[in-house]
């Protein structure tokens, strides 16, 4: 049976969270060859409400597309916990925006946190890469890919314009958690 690893990326619409997804599926299956999928739903907001982006990636074919057994899930606000904070299996990961999710969902896994949005805005001067800080957060949470396969499928993405700042907030993203988990 092959190994089948579930992330989910949780929060408002139009935080980029798909986007994350998509790089993510895009670094495991082009970046690594390891079967990926990406699913995801958002309600009828175009912003502001709850939005998912689902990852599985396995080493062989995946026959269920959909996420069943959440290893990790990031919620960036709090109706994102609040909903979709659910499924994680025992002994998973919940990473949460810091600034965003007070109320914290409870269950059998650890949960990490950050204010990754603050960070994006404070420390990149542009709150709009906060799911590329996001994305190397879960990726160094997780090892779902390699640090490098990740970095490489967000620079395939992203303006050449916005290379350098997108470079950056990933490096940034995969750090923070990185001395959180010491």
């Amino acid at each position: 049976m092959s190994e089948r690893f579930e992330i989910r990326f949780s929060g408002a619409g139009g935080q980029g969270l798909i986007t994350a997804g998509i790089i993510l599926a895009e670094a495991a299956s082009i970046i690594e060859g390891k079967h990926a999928v990406q699913s995801q739903s958002y309600g009828p907001e175009a912003r502001g409400g709850a939005s998912k982006s689902e990852v599985i990636i396995s080493d062989g074919p995946i026959d269920y597309p959909k996420a069943t057994i959440v290893d990790a899930c990031l919620a960036m606000t709090q109706e994102s916990a609040d909903k979709y904070a659910n499924g994680i299996k025992p002994g998973g990961v919940l990473l949460l925006d810091s600034d965003f999710v007070k109320n914290e969902p409870q269950g059998d896994f650890k949960i990490y946190k950050f204010p990754i949005t603050r960070t994006a805005k404070e420390d990149l001067g542009r709150e709009i890469v906060a799911n590329v800080v996001a994305l190397g957060a879960m990726i160094a949470l997780t090892g779902a890919v390699s640090r490098e396969a990740g970095e490489k499928a967000v620079l395939a993405r992203v303006p050449e314009a916005f290379l350098d700042l997108n470079k950056k907030a990933y490096a940034l993203g995969y750090e923070k958690v990185k001395d959180l988990m010491k």
